[in-house]
């Protein structure tokens, strides 16, 4: 990928302050005195596949959360630092045990990195056509819905939301603002939004195919109490096209590639070093590791 291409994402992370500094790396965010620069995000982005770097770049949003996230760790770091934090002993296993964890897996990734070439537009396409079914995205239903819950007076209070209803099914948003018992989609006039076929009640979905648009359901009891529905919009199912998926795809593709080449980099690597464990030099560890004491029941 171009660094000219990443200097442009850069600057889609909403850092009004852009500072350029006299080696040509650039501000590209501060917290009190702690800068950041564009080299150092780079740093962080390194591992990444060009794939990867492409999804970043389509949602600057993401890169901007990475930016804080840095500039959110560097402030910590410089006040454990401050307090010489590690220093500590206690600290100094973690430390040791962090760093050969970091060298050990950033290793295993860089020699199980499938290449860039990987997938190739033949090979993408050729998962896209074999991967249809699992691609298809269910028929949607966006809900809006009156709640009263299952409690002393509920049918008295459903009644009077039917009757309200009956009165004046336009003022639905209204009736759920006033009467509705769940609290969050009453604030949007009963809106729940976009749900799946899958992530709808049983009970709830056999009462949609009666609905068209607009049209306000019955009450349908279920175990905590009645869900008056309004159907808003209705979005069937679809199969996205090889354009809308081709980003994700490849990166499903090379993660399976990776666990895979990684898998068979360790199998490798323990052909000639099989592993040895010294059970009874373990039972006595165990016996070593402190347990915290249970309080006895009174």
């Amino acid at each position: 990928m171009r660094p000219n291409r990443w200097s442009c994402v850069l600057l889609f992370c909403g850092w009004s302050s852009l500072v350029m500094a006299a080696d040509g790396d650039p501000v590209v965010g501060s917290i009190g005195e702690i800068e950041l620069r564009q080299s150092e995000v780079l740093a962080s982005l390194g591992t990444m596949s060009a794939v990867d770097k492409e999804a970043l770049a389509r949602d600057p949003g993401s890169l901007n959360q990475l930016v804080r996230s840095l500039l959110v760790q560097r402030v910590v770091l410089q006040e454990a630092l401050e307090k010489k934090w590690d220093e500590e002993p206690s600290i100094q296993p973690l430390l040791k045990s962090t760093r050969e964890a970091a060298i050990s897996d950033s290793y295993l990734k860089a020699v199980s990195r499938p290449p860039e070439s990987y997938p190739s537009e033949g090979e993408l396409k050729l998962a896209y056509e074999n991967g249809r079914a699992a691609l298809t995205v269910p028929r949607s239903f966006r809900l809006a819905q009156i709640f009263v819950a299952e409690e002393a007076g509920a049918e008295k209070k459903l009644k009077a939301v039917l009757q309200r209803l009956k009165e004046k099914p336009e003022n639905f948003g209204q009736v759920a603002r006033e009467m509705s018992e769940e609290k969050e989609s009453a604030s949007r006039d009963g809106e729940i939004g976009w749900l799946r076929e899958q992530q709808i009640q049983p009970e709830i979905l056999a009462q949609l195919p009666k609905l068209s648009v607009n049209m306000v359901s019955g009450p349908v009891r279920l175990k905590d109490g009645w869900h008056i529905l309004k159907v808003l919009d209705v979005r069937e199912a679809f199969t996205p096209i090889f354009e809308q998926v081709r980003v994700q795809l490849a990166q499903r593709m090379r993660a399976e590639k990776s666990r895979a080449n990684v898998q068979s980099h360790v199998s490798e690597l323990l052909q000639d070093r099989p592993v040895a464990v010294n059970e009874v030099a373990l039972s006595k560890l165990l016996l070593e590791v402190p347990t915290q004491a249970v309080p006895a029941k009174p």
